[in-house]
Parts: structure tokens; sequence; C-alpha cells
């Protein structure tokens, strides 16, 4: 296992309410040029985590952090306009905030940050 010592939160960068899943942001990614998802977990609207990049693989969600982090990505982030703005469902604050617990018990060194700590981005938009 790789060593990990970050969990870097974002958001998919959708408008709230809309519905998508690991699998349309893995499509996503690979018409960037991505192998595959660059996110390690994704927490759609009614709070169910999905899996995307396989923890043991590096991640491609922050620049420069890749190599020794988790990206974790909730579905939304933008408003009806396009504006950041936090659009966190109640159940997807609650398996955030699980998942979280649990990666920290897994990596008990890991500290958690936001996406717009390492790039000039709204992400992940609270």
């Amino acid at each position: 296992m790789r060593r990990i010592d970050m969990i870097i939160l974002h958001c998919s960068a959708t408008k709230e309410g809309q519905h998508f899943t690991a699998k349309d942001i893995d499509y996503w990614h690979r018409l960037r040029g991505y192998t595959m998802i660059g996110y390690h977990f994704v927490v759609l609207l009614d709070g169910r985590v999905e899996e995307g990049r396989p923890l043991t693989m590096v991640g491609a969600h922050t620049y420069g952090h890749n190599t020794h982090s988790i990206g974790v990505c909730y579905i939304g982030g933008l408003d009806i306009d396009g504006n950041a703005k936090d659009t966190r469902t109640v159940p997807q604050r609650q398996a955030l905030e699980k998942l979280i617990a649990d990666l920290q018990q897994r990596f008990p060194n890991a500290t958690v940050h936001k996406h717009n700590e390492f790039a000039n981005k709204d992400c992940p938009s609270f």
C-alpha cells in the first residue's frame, strides 16, 4: 500500500440536484485523457459511496499531491446558474463524515483538505 497522509475533498462541478455516478465521472475523465476516474471515492446525492480508482493506485485529482493522497468527490458543487455553491444533501454530508472518519481510522496520519487549498478553484464549493 502506498503512503497516505492526505484526504482531499472535491466536488464534481455539476449543477445542484443532477444525478451522476462514479461511472459518469470515469467517462468524463477518460475523455480528458485519464486512464480511469481520478478520484478514489464518489459520494452520490442519496449518500451512497461508490469506489472509483483503487486505493492502491495513485489518484489523478490534485496536481502535485496525488502520490500520497486519497481523492474524495461529492456530486454537485454548482447552483442552477453554474456558480459555486455547497449543494451537499443531508445524506451526502453524513456519508462524507463517515467516509472521512473511516479513512482516518485506516490512515491515522492523514489530514483532511479541500481541493481549493492546492488549486485556484472553488472546489469543493464549501
